[in-house]
């Protein structure tokens, strides 16, 4: 039977979304879980992957094209069904997404590694310049011919690190002459171009940022409670891990509290539940997201199952995550299904903060830089490794002891760390 696809909605506040390429044409074989379209949101571009196999029979929602929440965008059709008039088909909607989280704060990876045998400048068999989706939009934006920039993503595909790097030569080269492929860098600071009067214009996501904070601030009735955490213990540990890991699986501080909030919503459930006005939604898997700072604004993608995932395999995971959200490659159920979220401002050399809740969580940590710092142990004073962390909750969800002892847990784990490798 023939399934009507439409745009899912990718966050609670989304009303439209653009299907920037189909990677699928009509006529084409569709396997589940395949990745057809790369479509984009006020927040982010994502790989939407098919909810059924068959064949694509018509794509209705032209490259560029906004379309409302919930229209109709494709029909896929069993092999040798014909296809029927618009509308015709059974639906099939993905699950609702949430909106990205407003608090910035792991840096994304300077960019993909760059594969030998990659086609110069992001160009196919075809001709068409490859690029990622954000690639493409941060190209518009600061108006880039892609055709000149140098891909290193996989295959040569530009990537958004790409045209952050993309430097316009003094002269055009020879239509002949193939680009350098550009290196992969940390990115520059952020620059804006402020006009005499001083107006700055924001892009949809900082507006679609600022709307959902504020919604969050409103909505929400924040509070918030702070712990001190001695990081001793947990540091050596993460020294030994590595020491011994592989270096595709280096375990970050941001890994450890991944780990312990796991470990933490596992006791105290409430945490990992969404408010539904007359009842709490608890989920019982662990999608802990991850706020990830891009050069165009903020998202927030997650970690799947992290009740289930070793230290190791969190670290790995995590990753590979800020990689494919640097590339624009991140799958719809990974921006979409989070269920508590993290802001790790350390890196920053903050040493403490209060962060927005992610609507529609119950609750964000905000973890500050480890800092050698006075502490007493048994009477005796020395130098401690000491991290401070805040947790906003939703006081519709729970109250201020309950709150404490989630947080409480939270330090426990990470004062007592064998519990991270277990």
């Amino acid at each position: 039977m023939a399934t009507n696809v439409v745009m899912p909605q990718m966050g609670y506040d989304m009303r439209e979304g653009t299907v920037v390429r189909w990677h699928k044409r009509e006529g084409e074989a569709v396997n589940r879980g395949e990745v057809i379209a790369d479509i984009e949101t006020d927040k982010a571009t994502v790989e939407f992957e098919a909810y059924t196999a068959g064949v694509l029979g018509r794509i209705v929602a032209a490259e560029g094209i906004a379309v409302p929440v919930g229209n109709l965008i494709a029909i896929i059709t069993a092999p040798g069904e014909a296809v029927p008039d618009a509308g015709g088909g059974e639906e099939v909607r993905p699950a609702a997404a949430a909106a990205p989280a407003p608090g910035p704060v792991v840096p994304a990876a300077a960019g993909a590694a760059v594969e030998s045998g990659g086609a110069p400048a992001g160009s196919g068999d075809d001709g068409r310049v490859r690029a990622s989706p954000i690639a493409r939009r941060l190209a518009r934006e600061r108006g880039i011919d892609l055709g000149l920039v140098a891909g290193t993503g996989p295959n040569g595909r530009i990537v958004e690190q790409d045209v952050l790097n993309y430097q316009p030569p003094a002269v055009a080269p020879p239509a002949v002459a193939e680009p350098a492929v550009a290196p992969v860098a940390a990115p520059p600071a952020a620059t804006v171009a402020v006009p005499a009067d001083g107006r700055i214009e924001l892009s949809r996501m900082r507006q679609t940022i600022a709307r959902v904070t504020a919604d969050s601030k409103t909505t929400a009735p924040h509070f918030y409670v702070t712990a001190a955490v001695d990081m001793g213990r947990a540091m050596a540990l993460r020294r030994e891990v590595n020491d011994a890991a592989d270096p595709a699986s280096r375990v970050s501080v941001n890994d450890l509290m991944v780990k312990a909030c796991a470990l933490a919503l596992a006791k105290h459930p409430k945490f990992n539940s969404f408010y539904r006005g007359d009842h709490l939604q608890v989920h019982g898997a662990m999608n802990i997201g991850i706020a990830i700072a891009l050069d165009t604004g903020l998202i927030l993608p997650g970690v799947s199952n992290c009740e289930g995932k070793s230290l190791l395999e969190i670290a790995a995971a995590t990753k590979d995550l800020i990689s494919r959200a640097n590339s624009g490659t991140l799958r719809n159920e990974e921006y979409s299904a989070t269920t508590f979220s993290i802001s790790n401002m350390g890196m920053f050399d903050v040493e403490s903060f209060t962060a927005i809740i992610y609507p529609p969580h119950a609750a964000i940590l905000a973890v500050g830089s480890v800092k050698e710092q006075p502490v007493v142990r048994d009477g005796q004073l020395g130098i401690g490794q000491v991290m401070k962390a805040t947790l906003s909750t939703d006081h519709r969800v729970a109250d201020g002891a309950e709150a404490a002892q989630f947080l409480m847990e939270i330090k426990r784990v990470l004062e007592n760390p064998v519990s991270l490798l277990l």
